[in-house]
């Protein structure tokens, strides 16, 4: 499901522990049965950049038991790919998520929204946060990956992430909400949640079209899509 990064100042405040409510530890139990089979992905491991080569750019990903991002370089997001950068003018490193738009923002969905979400989501929400300094200092509790691509295969990957904003016209700004924190941004997305497309999904996705030896077939749990991360980047 849908959970929430937390930085090292719980800017994104999301989730690295599942939710306390009994109920909803029945269902993730439930869930967990069916998604067996995906938690047990085979691990592909192939970095297209070649050593040495100053031109590739760092993509991290970052991870916990229920939830994974991507983070980018801002330095690295020229506005007219991307335009919602320009509402974090002051941050070095931009964190995208994705995930249900009732379930995700709402801070306590509880077992109803959960089942909501995984069976009847009624859209889609990229919530978008803006930092500085080292990425595993500001997400110290979640497992960071961090990976090289060509200029080619960062520019595919900023090409999928924008597609995932809901924009009336491709070059202008998505309109935002307020984040899960004042550094926090959600933004209107495209593509529909479910319990067979979850934000780990929405990062193999995003990986692939990089370039990325990655199979979003097989990626339900953040568990699957850390097992396909294995050999492909390097851990923080």
């Amino acid at each position: 499901m849908t959970a929430r990064l937390s930085g090292s100042r719980a800017v994104s405040r999301l989730r690295f522990a599942p939710p306390a409510d009994p109920l909803l530890k029945r269902a993730g139990a439930v869930f967990l049965c069916m998604l067996l089979v995906a938690g047990c992905a085979p691990r592909l491991a192939r970095d297209p950049c070649p050593p040495n080569t100053p031109e590739c750019k760092p993509v991290f990903v970052v991870y916990d038991a229920w939830h994974a991002g991507i983070i980018l370089r801002k330095s690295d997001i020229p506005a007219p790919a991307v335009p919602e950068v320009v509402d974090f003018p002051h941050a070095d490193m931009i964190e995208f998520s994705w995930g249900d738009k009732d379930y995700f923002p709402d801070p306590d969905p509880g077992v109803i929204g959960a089942l909501r979400a995984a069976f009847w989501s009624g859209g889609s929400v990229l919530h978008v946060v803006g930092f500085s300094g080292a990425v595993k200092t500001f997400y110290r509790t979640g497992e960071v990956v961090q990976m090289r691509l060509t200029p080619q295969g960062h520019d595919r990957l900023l090409r999928y992430i924008s597609d995932t904003f809901a924009r009336t016209s491709p070059t202008r700004r998505s309109q935002p909400s307020p984040g899960l924190s004042p550094q926090g941004r959600f933004y209107p997305a495209t593509r529909k949640f479910s319990l067979l497309r979850t934000c780990n999904t929405w990062v193999a996705e995003a990986l692939k079209s990089a370039g990325l030896p990655v199979s979003p077939a097989l990626v339900i749990t953040s568990g699957s899509l850390g097992s396909q991360l294995e050999g492909i980047g390097t851990r923080e």
